[in-house]
């Protein structure tokens, strides 16, 4: 389409064939232009071979799923043991090499994230320049050609070649955008600096190894992550990819800021608790931004100019009345340096001689002689090259005129999409994937957390939450959510190692089925040999069991026995007791009552004494109480 200057056009649907599952296998990745002098975009040349065979999807695919089972295999194993440190994590070595790790990751992801900024500074148009603004949603679409509005070299699947839409911008070898191109975030560092920041995800594993060598655990989280990373990173740089340098940007930064913050940590230095918040932040604003704008680029598009060719057909003489007439030039100049004194009418009868002569005689007529006519019609038809009908051959022959097409250029502007080929929409795809559920949950718990309202029954907070705090409530969220699922994969993929384990350890006969399945290190006779011993071991103590719980019965009993005896006793002696009581008490009142008549009587007989024996009587012994006596004697002898 045409248009006053160039527009940006956000909203539109991609086409059909960018939505094509599974996406061309072309175009191969371009490696990194190499000019024999080292610069910071391209330190190195990396041979061709070795570029486009990392970047197979067979490596990414491979390393991401073994890594995701064993390390939810080793989880299983740290918290079977109680999560203890592993030997190696204590030793001096290990210690150093943790050190070196983040610091090396720290450095590399701070140059690659300088390398990245270098790269945009050197693609982006001026903001001074016209149509600045189109201009930088060119240089963020097209990443091959020369930098310049409409002067990208995009590729076609259609017909499987580069072209550019200036007619001025040359391809180079095989086809392929020329590797002496500048201007374009490709060749100015993104092919070199990406490729190594996407092997560099599969170095990044050993962040996990780290932590479960110490005993702990990796959480669902980390994992998802570092496998999420290397998909998307192969993605974005196998199909070449536009959106691809800002995760390489953002993440490089991110991960700098990230190992710095490691190397502190394990060099013993206390870290404010802030610092951690404010990186776990940055690392969920992250997922945010990069789907937000991965997903942009499917809907973009936008119009450059464009210098479009218009050719227009016309008749000429043929090249040799050309020829001619430079020769009539010529000859007709000589002679009137020759004859200075021939008059303009002798020198115009001269050229018409001359024309005539070599048969042009539309040229001929074209010539006016001063007091001669005008040419009449049919040779103004013929002084315009139009067909004059003579039978003479010889004069059609000088007379016949070339038809000449003459292309004519005219500047207009036409409409391109942001993303041309199917590869570059699958990598955006990967990408969203990977993001969308982490981008949910996170965008569900801070929700949550930013609009919680307290209970009924509590005071209201005096202020409202910040959207740090909120933030950092929704990344742990989303952490225990995984996690939730974590510990079930893991026992689901332990109990399956077994199984692979035992199945490939055990015998197998012919129809396929396990028979006689070993059992660790033991045959299947020694594990019938076992199994024979632990039954019986088993079965004498269950009898040993049930005769103990049947002494513990009988002693029980017993003892209950041996209780209710001694009540009984006891009663029986406490009953004789009363009774022999009683019975004493009745033989010292019948005591007392002799010992009383038997007073009553001496004393009669001792009325008739004389007064001196009255005022001296004899002296008697006091009476005393056989009750009392009784039951001291009775009760030392009883208790």
């Amino acid at each position: 389409m045409s248009g006053a200057g160039p527009s940006l056009h956000p909203g539109d649907w991609p086409s059909r064939a960018v939505l094509q599952f599974p996406p061309d296998a072309a175009p191969m990745p371009i490696p990194p232009p190499w000019t024999g002098e080292s610069t910071f975009a391209n330190p190195f040349p990396i041979p061709q071979d070795i570029y486009q065979g990392a970047l197979s999807y067979k490596v990414p695919l491979a390393i991401a799923s073994v890594y995701f089972v064993t390390v939810t295999y080793v989880n299983w194993y740290n918290r079977q043991h109680g999560n203890k440190p592993w030997r190696i994590a204590k030793t001096r070595p290990f210690y150093a090499f943790v050190i070196f790790h983040n610091v090396f990751l720290a450095v590399y992801s701070a140059i690659t994230c300088v390398a990245m900024i270098r790269c945009l500074k050197r693609s982006f148009p001026h903001y001074s320049e016209p149509n600045a603004v189109v201009g930088t949603i060119d240089a963020l679409c097209k990443i091959h050609g020369p930098r310049g509005l409409g002067d990208a070299v995009t590729y076609h699947s259609n017909n499987d070649t580069w072209s550019s839409l200036n007619s001025n911008i040359f391809l180079g070898a095989g086809g392929l955008p020329d590797t002496a191109d500048v201007g374009r975030i490709w060749n100015e560092g993104l092919a070199f600096w990406g490729w190594w920041f996407y092997l560099s995800k599969f170095y990044e594993v050993l962040d996990t190894a780290i932590i479960l060598a110490k005993g702990k655990r990796s959480t669902t989280l980390q994992k998802y992550h570092h496998a999420g990373a290397m998909l998307s990173m192969w993605a974005g740089m196998r199909f070449m990819s536009p959106p691809i340098w800002m995760f390489a940007l953002v993440n490089s930064g991110i991960h700098a800021m990230m190992y710095t913050y490691y190397t502190v940590s394990a060099l013993g230095f206390r870290v404010p608790n802030i610092v951690k918040r404010t990186l776990t932040t940055l690392q969920i604003t992250q997922f945010l931004v990069g789907s937000a704008f991965a997903a942009m680029h499917l809907f973009v598009s936008y119009t450059v100019p464009v210098s479009v060719a218009y050719k227009v057909a016309e008749k000429v003489a043929p090249k040799v009345s050309s020829t001619v007439s430079s020769a009539v030039v010529s000859a007709t100049e000589s002679v009137a340096e020759a004859l200075p004194t021939a008059t303009g009418a002798a020198v115009a009868f001269l050229r018409k001689l001359i024309y005539r002569a070599a048969g042009d005689e539309g040229l001929a007529e074209n010539i006016p002689v001063p007091g001669q006519p005008r040419p009449s019609r049919q040779q103004q038809q013929v002084m315009a090259g139009e067909p004059a009908h003579h039978d003479n051959p010889v004069h059609n022959f000088f007379h016949h005129h070339d038809t000449v097409e003459k292309t004519f250029y005219r500047t207009e502007y036409q409409t391109v999409p942001c993303v041309d080929t199917s590869g570059q929409a699958f990598a955006i795809y990967v990408n969203l994937i990977y993001l969308a559920p982490l981008t949910l949950l996170f965008m569900r718990f801070f929700y949550k957390s930013y609009f919680r309202r307290s209970p009924p029954n509590t005071k209201r907070e005096s202020k409202p939450r910040t959207i740090s705090d909120a933030a950092g409530d929704a990344s742990r969220s989303v952490e225990r959510e995984l996690d939730s699922l974590d510990k079930s994969a893991e026992d689901a993929i332990s109990s399956g190692v077994n199984r692979a384990r035992d199945a490939v350890r055990g015998r197998k006969p012919a129809n396929g089925y396990i028979r006689d399945e070993r059992q660790g290190s033991m045959s299947p006779a020694n594990k019938k040999f076992v199994d024979n011993v632990n039954r019986k071991v088993t079965q004498k103590l269950q009898e040993l069991n049930e005769g103990a719980e049947a002494t513990t019965k009988k002693a029980r009993q017993l003892a209950q026995d041996l209780v209710g005896k001694a009540e009984d006793a006891g009663d029986k002696l406490e009953k004789e007791y009363e009774d022999g009581k009683d019975e004493v008490k009745q033989k010292a009142d019948m005591g007392n009552e002799k010992l009383n008549k038997k007073g009553n009587q001496q004393s009669q007989k001792k009325e008739g004494q004389t007064d001196e024996a009255v005022a001296k009587p004899e002296k008697e012994p006091e009476p005393k109480d056989i009750n009392n006596t009784l039951d001291s004697k009775e009760g030392k002898g009883l208790f």
